[in-house]
Order: C-alpha cells, then sequence, then structure tokens
C-alpha cells in the first residue's frame, strides 16, 4: 500500500514538472525552430488580415471561415495538403501560397521573410 501511494505521489511530481517544464521549453522552442517571435507574430497575423479567412486561435477581431481554421498547424502532418509541416515550409507557405500551389484561395500577401518567421512562430505555438 506504501509503494502504492509512493508511486502515485511519483507520477504527479514527474507530471508537474513535465507540464511546466514543457510549457518553457516550448516557447523557447518556437523562437528556436522558426527564428521568429510569437508575440510580435500575432500582430502581424492582424496586419496582414489573415483573420479575414482563417480562424485563429488568439485572434478575436473575425473568425474567416474561407480558409482553414489554424487551431492545430503545429500538430498537422502537411501543410496545403502537401509540403511537410516543418518551420522552413510553414514560412515559405505563408509567404508564397500561390508559387507552392497555384490557383489556390491564398493569395500572396507580401509577407516579409521576418514577419513571415513572427506570423509562423505565433501559429506553431498556439493550440
Amino acid at each position: 500500500m506504501l509503494a502504492f501511494k509512493l508511486f502515485g505521489a511519483a507520477c504527479v511530481l514527474g507530471s508537474t514538472i513535465l507540464v511546466s517544464g514543457c510549457a518553457a521549453r516550448s516557447e523557447s522552442a518556437v523562437t528556436q525552430t522558426t527564428g521568429g517571435n510569437p508575440i510580435i507574430g500575432k500582430e502581424k497575423v492582424v496586419f496582414y488580415g489573415c483573420p479575414a479567412c482563417h480562424d485563429i486561435p488568439g485572434i478575436d477581431v473575425v473568425k474567416g471561415q474561407v480558409g482553414p481554421p489554424l487551431k492545430h498547424v503545429r500538430t498537422q502532418t502537411f501543410l496545403a495538403g502537401q509540403l511537410p509541416n516543418t518551420a522552413e515550409n510553414l514560412t515559405r507557405w505563408i509567404q508564397y501560397p500561390q508559387a507552392i500551389k497555384p490557383h489556390n484561395a491564398m493569395p500572396n500577401t507580401g509577407v516579409t521573410d521576418s514577419d513571415a518567421r513572427d506570423i509562423a512562430a505565433y501559429l506553431v505555438s498556439t493550440e
């Protein structure tokens, strides 16, 4: 009985450390992976009008329904149904969707390299 209680306590403690460690690591990992700043990315998502077409977590100005919701970008296997989901591909897709998949509904909006990295950082940091 004592062994079971100790095991249970160890599991709770381990889970708490794991979850709190993941939160800090994920923010740092987002910046390292994308090269962008998720805080600036949130502002740039609005600046470039992304919510006009997409439902984006944490953005309450509009809930667009033309494009797919962007709630689970981080966990998707592919972007635009064809690109492996990497930070580099997400940044490229944000900047040049028409070059990657001609005639799709997402327009090229003139997103700069830096802004695309920030937007990618924001999208992969949301859930």
